[in-house]
């Protein structure tokens, strides 16, 4: 048996909301024991000095793409291991948007194998909603379930047949099976680049309303409320979002939201002379609505923060910025650009890891995301205060596509373990 114990800790609990000294004592994997005093007086384990600083369960991470099949050369398995270690994402969820999608249970087995292999962090994957990512003809939902699938999903593309979807929604609920669904009126948002207004008539770029959000989600919740299914939106951006989603819990409805950490973080202002690294699906909103969205995370309305993680290679954003791929890089950038609201005053470190790491857990019925006995030891040691200006040649991922380059940021990570095993950091 294995003993670890993590002494002179500041313990960021978001089950029980709390940040306070304390100490964790690992036994094979596993969280036996947490104290209420930094060094409690215990003989035998290897000790783990933390130093003050914060020890908290590790994120957990809906929505990272890994472009294994298909498009290795944007991001593998391994790269992307060591990108989550590297930020203290102890689980990642990937999508299925794949080269070919990953909507079969063969191709989820190698994705599966891959993982498995390379991965120093756990992984789970998603499937495809429909066959192809095309929206006519939904996936073997139970079959890629039983393979190990833990969520639907047809990523930014909308299922705009509503019977279709309706359909999958039905089936998807006889199996108590997660669909997330992006939230946008594809009419509306084809060709955008930006989001319309002031700065983008400024820019001459072409743009979509905020409105587009605000149908796509009223959309999904009559569905929902005809079939209920379980349901999370993936990223819900924007003010006029918010008073849908908050009269769809209210009324019993299974349905959860989170927000890609870009979009807390960065308005459309950021998009400044034409900086692609800045292009991101959806894209960046006014300031307003992304205080408002801060709000909603802090509030508990919008449920998740995620990294939204999409490499893209240099060719695909070194182009005019209507033609450049959308996207960013965000598995070692999430946890200190979260913090810029920590440091802010908007949201305290307890409630930032229930959306970064308790929550994400919950949906999924995963054990994670907690510090307490029989938790597993995913955990991560961070301080929050340290400061650094992010330079993007020295991320894990292969691809460097991150907003942040060049940013003066605070907060490093320190160390992260997996199961009790350091996967990533110096401590």
């Amino acid at each position: 048996m294995t003993k670890t114990l993590f002494m002179n800790a500041r313990l960021i609990d978001p089950v029980a909301l709390t940040d306070a000294p304390g100490a964790v004592l690992v036994e094979d994997g596993i969280i036996s024991q947490v104290f209420d005093i930094a060094t409690p007086d215990i003989t035998g384990p290897e000790v783990v000095e933390c130093k003050g600083k914060c020890l908290a369960p590790g994120i957990v991470d809906i929505g990272v793409k890994v472009s294994e099949p298909g498009e290795r050369h944007k991001e593998s398995f391994r790269s992307a291991g060591r990108a989550a270690a590297a930020g203290g994402v102890t689980t990642i969820v990937t999508r299925p948007d794949t080269l070919p999608a990953i909507d079969t249970p063969e191709t989820l087995e190698f994705v599966e194998s891959r993982a498995n292999i390379d991965a120093p962090v756990r992984v789970l994957p998603m499937a495809a909603l429909t066959k192809g990512r095309e929206g006519r003809e939904m996936t073997e939902i139970g079959f890629l379930q039983d393979a190990g699938a833990v969520a639907f999903t047809d990523c930014d593309r909308v299922v705009t047949n509503t019977k279709v979807f309706s359909r999958a929604l039905t089936y998807a609920r006889s199996l108590d099976a997660l669909v997330i669904a992006h939230i946008q009126d594809p009419g509306l948002s084809e060709g955008a680049a930006v989001t319309s207004g002031k700065f983008a008539s400024l820019r001459g770029l072409p743009g979509v309303s905020a409105m587009a959000e605000r149908m796509g989600l009223d959309r999904d919740i009559s569905l929902i409320e005809m079939t209920g299914a379980r349901y999370h939106a993936d990223q819900i951006t924007t003010a006029r979002a918010l008073p849908a989603l908050e009269r769809a819990k209210r009324n019993g409805l299974q349905v959860t939201a989170g927000v890609g950490i870009h979009h807390l973080t960065l308005n459309e202002l950021d998009v400044a002379d034409y900086r692609t690294f800045f292009k991101v699906k959806p894209p960046l909103r006014s300031e307003e609505d992304r205080l408002a969205v801060v709000q909603a995370v802090a509030d508990g309305l919008i449920d998740i923060i995620c990294s939204m993680h999409t490499p893209q290679d240099e060719e695909s954003k070194r182009l005019p910025y209507e033609e450049a791929a959308s996207g960013a890089v965000g598995l070692e950038t999430l946890l200190p650009a979260a913090l810029r609201l920590y440091h802010a005053g908007q949201i305290d470190l307890p409630r930032l890891f229930r959306a970064l790491a308790l929550n994400p857990s919950k949906l999924l019925n995963l054990p994670s995301g907690r510090l307490s006995a029989a938790a597993p030891a995913d955990l991560i040691l961070f301080d929050p205060d340290a400061p650094f200006v992010l330079d993007r040649e020295t991320l894990q991922s292969k691809s460097k596509n991150t907003p942040f380059d060049g940013a003066r940021m605070q907060g490093k990570v320190l160390g992260t373990w997996v199961a009790g095993e350091q996967v990533g950091g110096t401590a």
